[in-house]
């Protein structure tokens, strides 16, 4: 998971100014180190562990000599979080160094292999091996690409890597298997990354590579070759992104501006309407539906089963991709097999959806050029823009607009539709009754637990709730089926542990509220989401979190969760965490 970044600049300007900005926008990826290098006469390295402020900081990483390098923001997979560990990674004479995102299985066979020549590693990593490797390949005599060519020929498990050396001066040589990589060029430089988002500030014309290729970039030109050396001709993809989408503006994190980003990306995403009905009206009739996904997706998944199977009718199961190949998956062409990812980068999903031949495969996805759309038959983007908190928002409410405009399509259900249109408006309520929500959150600052619950359409809303809470502010937080709680949970229940329910008007509202009246008897503090108008509700609870009337259970998983995203945020905020940067967590698992 972790992010890398190359470019080319013309007429001599400083490379790197132009790679702390692009490492910044990837740190998502990781920030348990950073590094950058440069070359001018020699290879010049600055790197060490902590956020990229703080060792910006500490070593001026924008001031470094020569027009092109290479950066990393690391997440650490071999090696603890230390400055050694840290990339770029040099061989021992210093004339190559690499950055790489992704995981070697054999690098323990290679580093030792390569000790018992003579190699002298400084790291624990298994990225040092590919440095090692390329040096003892110049040496015999390969010029720089063909060192990377006969080096990836030996690495087991999953790769992008770029790479310069003192050698070659104005070269910079990558290749990728299994984590991402792109390429842009404007006015003649030339950028490469992890992510889009890294260089959009500076082009949105995207070239994908793919895997085994190699760019080959001097301050000339940018070749793609294949796996014989042949050049390959690819055009770039125009990406509808701005620079303003990945910058804070004013917000203080990334996460509250991507909040407020929603109303706009819901409707973004209901303008693919047309394109959703068409590639659904060329799949033709569908008899079971089975969507594969992790995370965020996976309750976005969900939503999309209670949806579908209540308006279109048809059998819908939700898997985790990681568990994927523990399923009875007996699928045919009248199976529609969905993969949900908004990087489309996802290690499990992709996996999932390559292992089974026979069904119609669709990836909805949130980056156009991305894994996901190369392994499928059609493709549905979320058109959320870019999103750089870990803690996924936008995204998920992007998905879960998918999932009902599918539903409402393929059910004939030209009302649920319309009333989709209404979504931002009531998204946009919420966010300015923000102060309320953000109140509330000095109260439950003494949470060690919380219990979210949900009946129905809302169950899915109480996990999605519940995994920001714990993910961001580190509260041990649970999601259940409001029925489930007597069935166990309930014996957790006392006065120290409140619950949160979401309670929308419809056909299991008073369910839920008898479920509520079992914790409240229990001596929980009741916090509730529900309509404005539900008295009933109110006079019972604690707290509530009041939401447009017009919001009835089928509508509310787009609109309840915004909510509750808030009270995570601004609980998080209290309890002096960064949201941005939760613990052990990076976006986009690429291994």
């Amino acid at each position: 998971m972790c992010g890398i970044v190359g470019c080319m600049l013309k007429d001599n300007r400083k490379a790197a100014p132009v790679l702390l900005d692009c490492a910044e926008k990837l740190e998502y990826r990781g920030y348990d180190s950073v590094g950058l290098a440069t070359y001018d006469e020699k290879i010049h390295v600055k790197k060490d562990e902590g956020y990229i402020e703080s060792v910006d900081e500490a070593l001026d990483l924008a001031d470094m000599p020569g027009n092109y390098g290479i950066a990393h923001v690391r997440w650490a997979s071999v090696g603890k979080p230390s400055k050694r560990n840290s990339h770029p990674h040099l061989d021992e004479e210093e004339t190559v160094a690499v950055v790489h995102n992704g995981t070697i299985s054999n690098y323990t066979i290679l580093k030792n292999k390569l000790i018992g020549e003579g190699h002298k590693f400084i790291s624990q990593t298994d990225t040092e091996v590919i440095s090692h490797l390329m040096e003892k390949f110049m040496d015999e005599g390969l010029n720089l690409e063909h060192a990377l060519r006969k080096t990836i020929e030996l690495l087991d498990g999953s790769y992008a890597v770029v790479a310069i050396s003192s050698r070659e001066p104005n070269k910079i040589v990558a290749t990728r298997k299994d984590s991402p990589l792109v390429l842009g060029e404007k006015n003649e430089s030339y950028y490469l990354a992890s992510d889009i988002p890294a260089m959009i500030k500076y082009t949105n014309d995207i070239i994908e590579l793919n895997k085994g290729e190699i760019v080959v970039i001097t301050n000339e030109k940018m070749e793609i070759h294949d796996e014989n050396d042949n050049i390959i001709e690819r055009k770039p993809v125009t990406i509808d992104w701005t620079p303003e989408m990945v910058e804070k503006n004013d917000y203080e994190h990334y996460m509250l501006k991507e909040i407020y980003d929603q109303p706009e990306a819901v409707r973004r995403t209901l303008s693919q309407k047309d394109k959703i009905r068409k590639i659904l009206e060329d799949i033709g009739d569908i008899e079971k539906i089975c969507i594969v996904a992790c995370g965020t997706s996976y309750h976005a998944a969900l939503s999309g089963k209670y949806i579908i199977e209540s308006e279109a009718r048809i059998p819908t199961n939700v898997v985790l991709a990681s568990e994927f190949s523990h399923s009875l998956n007996i699928m045919d062409e009248k199976t529609l097999l969905i993969g949900m990812s908004q990087s489309g980068e996802t290690a499990d999903t992709i996996k999932a959806l390559n292992s089974v031949e026979g069904p119609i495969k669709m990836a909805i996805v949130n980056v156009e050029i991305s894994e996901m759309t190369k392994i499928v038959d059609y493709t549905i983007l979320t058109k959320a823009g870019p999103e750089l908190s870990v803690a996924a928002t936008k995204t998920y409410t992007a998905q879960v607009t998918v999932m009902y405009m599918i539903a409402a399509i393929l059910g004939d259900n030209e009302e649920l539709l319309n009333k989709l249109n209404k979504v931002p408006e009531y998204i946009d309520d919420i966010l300015e009754n923000r102060k309320t929500i953000k109140s509330m959150a000095k109260t439950y600052l003494y949470a060690n637990e919380l219990f979210y619950i949900g009946k129905g359409f809302s169950y899915p809303t109480a996990l999605e709730a519940a995994l920001k809470m714990k993910e961001i502010s580190y509260i041990h937080a649970e999601a259940y089926a409001s029925g489930e709680l007597k069935h166990g949970p309930l014996a957790l229940i006392d006065n120290n542990m409140p619950v949160i329910t979401i309670i929308p008007p419809g056909k299991d509202h008073n369910l839920t509220l008898n479920s509520l009246e079992e914790v409240k008897a229990r001596n929980s503090r009741i916090v509730t989401v529900c309509s404005e108008d539900d008295d009933l509700v109110q006079d019972k609870s604690e707290e509530c979190i009041l939401i447009n009337p017009y919001v009835d259970e089928i509508l509310a998983p787009l609109v309840y969760i915004v909510a509750l995203q808030l009270l995570a945020y601004y609980i998080t905020i209290e309890k002096k965490h960064n949201p941005d940067r939760p613990r052990n967590l990076a976006k986009t698992l690429t291994v």
